[in-house]
């Protein structure tokens, strides 16, 4: 198999799809790329579903010893956790060397009420690393996903990996894709609590929303980075989404749901993607909320925005 990337070491950023059916063809696929990578001194990670994970351990041998290997289960849990968390993380360790890394967000078992999260994040990583000396290449399940994944794929990846040969995308197109999964959210359910909230009234509703977290049996530790996701939300709509908004709680499932509600407008795609410079003194709160979070999902516009947190209870 011939990558973009190897014919061509210093040609930025590529972010190619590669499309599987079946183990061998996962394995063609990725174990290539990663061992060309460590014969040209590349640093390596791979960060994939659990199961995949074990495939390649099992494959690359005495070889895996040399590769980051993460459990995007785990590490992207939260899609918005990944560019800041995965693979800038693991880029910015080596600012002067090409940078190798498989990340495959999306799998058959990913919700859909996850998959827009998900979506958006493979968009996004065009821009996030616009210009870097980074390969990343995303694997897809193309017999287990829907069809319309994978058409949401070739919008997300300038060249598509199918059966050992890449080809340009003529369906790329991030943008559009950033722009149509940001839709609006479904309604809290009748039984929500709403705390509306200003500079005056912060304290009191952040203390009356972890009084309804401990009642909705959340544990000590997750009322805390309750706490914390709230102290940060509702602050940035103080400061920068017109002066309040409206705190909405409620358990679903196995989760808490935190909402915020606003009327400011999110007009960069990346913010809580990206690490804010050094000495800044700002930008940390959704990036913060990104970490603590099992799932964010944002609706953003003119009209005002939404946040919804979905934080494990236990």
């Amino acid at each position: 198999m011939t990558h973009t990337a190897d014919a061509d070491s210093t040609a930025g950023f590529l972010h190619p799809a590669l499309f599987y059916r079946d183990a061998a063809e996962y394995l063609a696929g990725t174990v290539e790329f990663i061992r060309e990578g460590l014969e040209r001194g590349e640093p390596v990670a791979v960060s994939v579903p659990t199961e995949q994970l074990a495939l390649l351990r099992t494959e690359l041998g005495s070889d895996a010893a040399a590769v980051r290997l993460l459990d995007m289960t785990v590490e992207g849990r939260n899609p918005g956790r990944i560019i800041p968390g995965v693979l800038r993380a693991f880029a910015d360790k080596h600012p002067n060397e090409r940078v190798r890394i498989i990340g495959e967000p999306i799998w058959a078992t990913r919700s859909a009420l996850e998959y827009p999260a998900c979506v958006q994040h493979e968009a996004l990583i065009n821009a996030a690393f616009a210009g870097r000396e980074v390969t990343i290449l995303c694997p897809y399940d193309i017999t287990a996903l829907p069809p319309e994944m994978t058409e949401d794929a070739y919008a997300t990846h300038p060249t598509v990996i199918d059966r050992g040969s890449e080809t340009p995308s003529t369906a790329y197109d991030p943008d559009r894709i950033v722009a149509s999964y940001n839709r609006p959210l479904p309604a809290p359910p009748g039984t929500a609590l709403h705390l509306p909230f200003d500079a005056t009234t912060l304290s009191r509703a952040r203390h009356r929303a972890v009084d309804f977290a401990r009642r909705s049996g959340v544990s000590p530790d997750r009322v805390i980075d309750l706490e914390l996701i709230i102290g940060e939300s509702t602050a940035n709509s103080v400061v920068h989404g017109g002066g309040g908004g409206t705190l909405t709680l409620w358990p679903d499932g196995p989760h808490l749901c935190c909402q915020i509600t606003d009327s400011g407008h999110i007009t960069d795609p990346l913010a809580g993607r990206l690490p804010p410079p050094a000495r800044s003194l700002g930008g940390r709160g959704l990036l913060l909320i990104n970490q603590l979070a099992e799932l964010v999902r944002l609706h953003t516009g003119p009209a005002g925005t939404t946040l919804r947190i979905y934080l494990a209870r236990a």
